[in-house]
């Protein structure tokens, strides 16, 4: 984690890079007949929507105060339009615990309807992520790509960990530094706090076994990444790409990621070599 002292500042930075980003228009202030010399919101703007002094405000985004209380960040983060993410990594800059519950992965649940949708997947291996990502379902193309996920104890079975730590998961990526890092900003942006004993414990663990993972955690960078291609490789096949996204659920305490064999190339011949599948007018294929 950063320094205590450096803190302010980036609490503020992150204010500041979040209230430019936001169209006046999609929180109703695009009736204000005043033209604008920078993109985003004013700051008394963001004051009035979190329904505090533009002082305040001020002081804070530009590292004069110390941190601010959960029901300010509350505000804020309602104010800037943070996502599930955005708003962890914002009370975690405040020093501050988000006082709504995490979900223990050993209790998280599935919805049936997302289940489904996993299940239907036929020709793009897909896993459902909890908000650490802690591996909660996957489906039958996921197993044959990386492993059989309902062999490992669950308290290891978090993607993170198995991508740093686990040699079956680790050596399916080609081009592994780079999703590791994007793995790595992912769980920086989703923490609490350090004092959290789910966090906690895989980030020590990971730090103590891994020199890439303690460096990468050491930089502070977050990530929002949400598509791309990268290459994988199995024993039995060699190299091919896949592109890869991540869908968020409703309430954001989860993510769908889906793989897919980009067109023109030949990856959706070799899922379905690591992943027969029986046709359905003669099950006996």
């Amino acid at each position: 984690m950063s320094a205590r002292s450096d803190r302010p500042k980036e609490l503020g930075a992150f204010l500041k890079a979040h209230r430019s980003r936001l169209d006046p228009g999609a929180v109703g202030l695009s009736g204000t007949g005043q033209s604008r010399r920078v993109p985003g919101l004013r700051r008394e703007e963001v004051a009035q929507l979190a329904m505090i002094s533009t002082d305040y405000y001020t002081r804070l985004e530009q590292g004069r105060l110390a941190g601010a209380s959960p029901a300010v960040l509350d505000a804020l983060a309602g104010a800037l339009c943070l996502g599930e993410n955005e708003r962890s990594y914002l009370f975690q800059l405040a020093n501050k615990n988000d006082e709504r519950p995490r979900k223990n992965p050993d209790t998280e649940r599935v919805r049936p309807q997302l289940q489904l949708l996993l299940d239907n997947l036929r020709d793009s291996p897909a896993l459902v992520l909890g908000g650490y990502l802690d591996i909660l379902a996957w489906n039958p193309l996921a197993t044959a790509v990386f492993l059989d996920f309902a062999q490992v104890p669950r308290h290891e079975r978090n993607f993170l960990r198995m991508l740093f730590l686990d040699p079956r998961v680790r050596g399916r990526y080609i081009d592994w530094p780079s999703l590791a890092r994007i793995c790595v900003g992912f769980v920086r942006a989703a923490v609490d706090g350090p004092s959290e004993p789910r966090i906690s414990s895989l980030i020590g663990e990971l730090s103590l076994r891994d020199p890439d993972f303690r460096t990468w955690w050491a930089e502070q960078h977050t990530s929002y990444q949400t598509t791309g291609t990268k290459t994988l490789t199995h024993p039995d096949t060699g190299p091919y790409p896949l592109d890869w996204q991540v869908l968020r659920t409703p309430d954001e305490t989860q993510v769908l990621m889906v793989m897919t064999a980009p067109p023109g190339t030949h990856s959706l011949d070799v899922l379905r070599r690591l992943h027969p599948q029986t046709d359905p007018a003669n099950p006996t294929t």
